[in-house]
């Protein structure tokens, strides 16, 4: 077995792994928006105490600030991770928005260039998510991230086997 064919069948398996992941993300999106929620935390925690070292080892009064505002962030999250799943798709919604807006401008923009209708699509499909996201706050708190991730999962994880395989013709 060559190197290729090796990585062509890690490169499945890892495929079929993020796949099968994303699947059980849309089975139960609050149980892995919560555990995205906690990952935010921790990561949050993590930062802030950098920061605060950093801050100690000469890195002044804001690096000092900060690091406190983003470790009590962090634990605040992991304490509550119902908020911060709250906080977080509330800050999906508001990109979601964000960038569906800027889209549209950027499609009318362009718009003599082939293509420029994809972009305006994609820019009214964005606000639209935006839209039911927000509209439907606290509540799509329980589904949204959980939902986004697992469907993003899912397309990951068919790329991976797609271009495993390709990999593997490519080898043989």
């Amino acid at each position: 077995m060559n190197d290729l064919t090796k990585t062509s069948k890690n490169i499945k398996i890892w495929g079929w792994v993020v796949l099968i992941a994303g699947i059980f993300s849309l089975l139960a999106p609050l149980a892995s928006g919560v555990a995205i929620s906690m990952l935010v935390g921790v990561l949050l925690a993590v930062a802030g105490i950098t920061r605060l070292i950093e801050a100690f080892q000469g890195g002044g009064f804001w690096s000092g600030l900060f690091g406190l505002m983003y470790t009590v962030a962090g634990f605040t999250v992991m304490g509550r991770p119902l908020l911060g799943l709250a906080t977080l798709t509330l800050v999906l919604a508001i990109y979601f928005l964000a960038v569906g807006i800027s889209e549209i401008i950027a499609a009318f923009q362009i718009r003599p260039v082939p293509g420029w209708g994809f972009l305006l699509f994609s820019g009214i499909i964005s606000i639209v998510l935006g839209m039911m996201i927000w509209n439907q706050w606290p509540l799509s708190g329980r589904w949204a991230v959980g939902v986004l991730v697992g469907v993003q999962l899912m397309f990951s994880g068919i790329t991976m086997i797609t271009l495993g395989s390709a990999l593997k013709q490519t080898a043989d």
